[in-house]
């Protein structure tokens, strides 16, 4: 006989009771689509053969892979420049690494590629630069870093590993084809190994092209990841969009990349309500618990019979929530899922990624509120943190970072 499943209490889940709830509590309520049902592919669906063949522009005022829609698939490279490299060798890496980056993102194979055929399908490649506070230093122009591009104060949340922590160059390459990424990632390495060595690699992914057009994306938690997202036009522009200064600046936006560990092991020893508690939404719709759709407005003043906030004062809503537009952050996370450990246990979580125009300003406060009280703290640990500038994009014939080292 199986012994019966404790469910945990509200207010145990509120002060850290022990977390016995059964796993298998709400699995009735979720029913995959059949492979018949007209609803398990959607209508606006992006044919197949089309998705090779998509192309992103390299080229123009801003950086593609912000705004972009995101890709399927995804790896962030980050780079420590070597000794002597200096703001003219600088130069020259970006002037290669610029060149080799806008022919493959239009399906045109590198220079020197020794596998061009693997360069014909861009599948809408995207590569963006980031600038972390070393090539500034290496360049002479420390006086040109934007102040809020530096290393994040410490959280007390936070394990971090200096093997997915810093970075003087990032390089995200992003597309909606695995070969895609992993052809772009060889041969952008290869450009820089005169400059600089691989500090790091993180690979992720979100949904395949086309299985879910227009929706937001879920993390392995089962959670939609980016609903508050700033909507293109006006909110994007000011909260991500860097609108005026010198060349260098204009244009450009900063991206904070965030390795977040996810516990799945203790997350499924919770029931499906103790996990929309934590949250603060539904997990099928990702509406608010106070709403029915997932853009409602929250209500965190509606209480339930038991005198309760419906929405936990510590949930993740509660704590991440930001009304005003000017200070949202852009989220465009991608998940991660390594190898299990002999026991079976899983090496999973979100490579969690954010563009706002000014890191001080706009993300740490947003991360402060989280680090103090934030309920997913009991299932998630920050084990890898970077920050970049990520300069105005370039015309045709140029080159990214020429604003500002030219």
């Amino acid at each position: 006989m199986t012994p019966p499943t404790r469910p945990v209490s509200r207010r145990g889940l509120l002060t850290g009771g022990a977390l016995t709830a059964g796993a298998l509590a709400g699995a009735a309520a979720v029913t995959a689509a059949r492979p018949d049902d007209p609803k398990a592919r959607p209508a606006d669906a992006v044919p197949i053969a089309e998705v090779g063949t998509a192309v992103e522009p390299f080229h123009g005022a801003r950086q593609a892979g912000v705004a972009t829609d995101p890709q399927a698939h995804a790896a962030f490279v980050a780079f420590t420049l070597n000794p002597g490299t200096d703001r003219a060798a600088l130069g020259r890496m970006l002037r290669l690494l610029s060149d080799d980056a806008a022919g493959l993102t239009q399906g045109r194979p590198a220079l020197a590629d020794t596998e061009p055929e693997l360069g014909l399908l861009p599948a809408r490649l995207t590569v963006t630069f980031g600038f972390g506070p070393g090539l500034y230093a290496a360049a002479g122009l420390a006086d040109r870093r934007p102040p809020s591009v530096a290393d994040l104060p410490p959280f007390r949340i936070d394990r971090l590993q200096p093997r997915w922590s810093g970075g003087d160059l990032l390089l995200q390459i992003c597309a909606d084809d695995p070969l895609t990424v992993a052809h772009a990632q060889r041969v952008l390495i290869k450009d820089s190994r005169p400059f600089a060595t691989v500090r790091w690699v993180q690979q992720g992914f979100r949904r395949a092209a086309g299985t879910e057009p227009g929706r937001t994306q879920r993390n392995l938690f089962g959670q939609l990841d980016g609903t508050a997202n700033p909507k293109p036009g006006g909110p994007l522009e000011t909260a991500v969009w860097v609108p005026d200064g010198p060349a260098w600046l204009r244009d450009s936006t900063t991206l904070v990349v965030r390795r977040i560990s996810m516990n799945l092991e203790t997350w499924d020893l919770l029931g499906r309500a103790d996990r929309e508690l934590a949250v603060g939404r539904r997990l099928d719709t990702g509406a608010p618990l106070t709403g029915s759709a997932e853009h409602d407005q929250p209500d965190f003043a509606a209480t339930d019979p038991g005198g309760l906030t419906v929405i936990p004062d510590f949930s993740h809503l509660s704590r991440s929530h930001v009304t005003d537009g000017r200070m949202r952050i852009l989220r465009r996370p991608y998940n991660y899922d390594g190898t299990p450990t002999p026991e079976g246990h899983a090496d999973s979580g979100l490579i969690f990624t954010s563009y706002q125009a000014d890191v001080t300003r706009q993300f740490l406060p947003i991360q402060q509120r989280l680090a103090e009280r934030d309920l997913l703290n009991e299932w998630t640990t920050p084990i890898g943190s970077a920050v970049f500038a990520i300069p105005p994009g370039c015309p045709d014939g140029g080159w990214v970072g020429q604003q500002l080292l030219g």
